[in-house]
């Protein structure tokens, strides 16, 4: 089984920097597709409260046989649970969703700015990990200014910044944010939506070059940008192929082609303006 390669967050604790993602997979086919990547070999696995596939996520985990220290678990606080004891409740219904004693990364879904409440939020975050109930908090969608707002606030460091991120959209002054104040840059949506970034010219060419597919090329940079990467399929032989970037590296001059792709390029909300409960 190839090994994938692990960063080590601000507080020590260390997560595969390629795991598998579960956003709009129905719960009743989540225990198959994460029962498929623990197979090919991942053993880091996100998913959220708002995606309502918590469930079939633990029954994976429970039935897989692995044992919990091999597996890096992490999920996301919703919107309308933001806030000090809602957010501790939510908590609380989420790891006991996913059947487990202690999380390994909880995250704030997105800043919602409209509702100001990510700073309370946070404080019960940090009881959650001063508490040992979890083993790192981050964010999610946290654009530089929410980021500079909680930092100021805040007595322990988010860890991590999950992130819509790909070549079309790759956040250069975020991760340089991010890098500067110790927090891993995670990509979400990592190949974008709608297809049309695996059939630029640029990518092609380097999947034929490489005998890989486009998908595979782009994952490839993200992991060599130094990006946590989770890419998300149902389909087992996709699985397996997003998987499969460890037999080639893109080159110096490879890697600066893909940099003119940057088109700021969103398929996701706008964090700064997207409030929904």
């Amino acid at each position: 089984m190839t090994s994938v390669p692990v960063i080590e967050l601000d507080n020590g604790v260390r997560m595969p920097q390629l795991g598998y993602g579960v956003f709009q997979v129905p719960d009743d086919e989540t225990t198959a597709a994460v029962t498929a990547a623990l197979e090919t070999g991942y053993r880091s696995i996100d998913t959220a409260a708002v995606y309502g596939n918590e469930a079939g996520v633990g029954r994976a985990i429970a039935e897989s046989g692995i044992a919990r220290d091999e597996l890096f678990v992490t999920t996301k606080l919703w919107n309308s649970a933001q806030g000090y004891d809602s957010t501790l409740k939510a908590f609380d219904a989420s790891l006991a969703k996913l059947g487990l004693e202690q999380l390994d990364l909880y995250l704030i879904h997105w800043p919602t700015p409209a509702r100001d409440r990510y700073l309370d939020t946070w404080k019960a975050f940090e009881k959650l990990y001063k508490d040992g109930r979890v083993r790192a908090i981050g964010v999610s969608n946290f654009q530089p200014a929410h980021l500079e707002r909680l930092l100021d606030a805040a007595e322990v460091a988010p860890s991590l910044n999950q992130v819509e991120l790909h070549p079309y959209l790759q956040q250069a002054e975020l991760r340089e944010f991010d890098a500067k104040h110790g927090i891993a840059t995670e990509a979400w949506s990592p190949l974008a939506k709608g297809g049309s970034l695996l059939g630029d010219p640029v990518i092609a060419d380097l999947a034929v070059k490489y005998t890989r597919t486009p998908a595979q090329i782009v994952l490839r940079w993200h992991l060599q940008l130094g990006n946590v990467v989770i890419p998300k399929s149902v389909t087992p032989s996709r699985i397996e192929q997003n998987f499969d970037l460890f037999g080639f590296t893109l080159s110096e001059e490879e890697m600066e082609s893909l940099r003119p792709l940057d088109r700021g390029e969103r398929t996701g909300p706008d964090p700064d303006t997207f409030n929904a409960a």
